[in-house]
């Protein structure tokens, strides 16, 4: 099975409503983030893993995605004990844009995608979602016919 280890703080980085966020608040765009990762792997049969630095606030409900917090040290060392601890590393697609934790991964046989274009697919995926709803409610016939004084 397909499992993703994702540097969430990292990604929120490259998401500019969620960095801009971050600066204010840190909960707000952990939820969003773990809300936007549930929202894109919705009925795919996969593992998610998102890690983030320092300490849970107030817990964030998720199905599909584990959430992981670092406490008092970095997140990047349990990113890679997590791929460490892996038996089969060819399943592992790691996404981050930390050098580091980049050619760790790589090393270990892991797929790596940067958070910038892992943010792009995750974006597309939740614009393309939404644009979907607004078209299939507007395919209401009888709600013009009303709204046009149509027969």
């Amino acid at each position: 099975m397909i499992k993703y280890i994702i540097d969430g703080n990292n990604l929120i980085g490259k998401i500019p409503s969620l960095s801009l966020l971050q600066k204010k608040d840190k909960q707000a765009p952990r939820e969003k983030l773990a809300f936007i990762v549930e929202n894109y792997f919705h009925n795919k049969k996969i593992k998610v893993s998102l890690h983030f630095d320092g300490f849970e606030n107030l817990p964030i409900k998720t199905y599909i995605t584990k959430i992981h917090y670092s406490k008092s040290k970095i997140a990047d060392k349990y990113i890679k004990n997590e791929i460490e601890a892996e038996k089969n590393r060819k399943n592992l697609i790691v996404v981050t844009s930390d050098n580091n934790i980049r050619e760790f991964a790589k090393v270990c046989g892991c797929e790596v995608i940067s958070s910038k274009e892992f943010a792009k697919l995750i974006l597309k995926k939740t614009n393309d979602d939404e644009e979907k709803r607004r078209i299939d409610s507007m395919n209401d016939t009888e709600l013009f016919k009303k709204l046009f004084n149509a027969k």
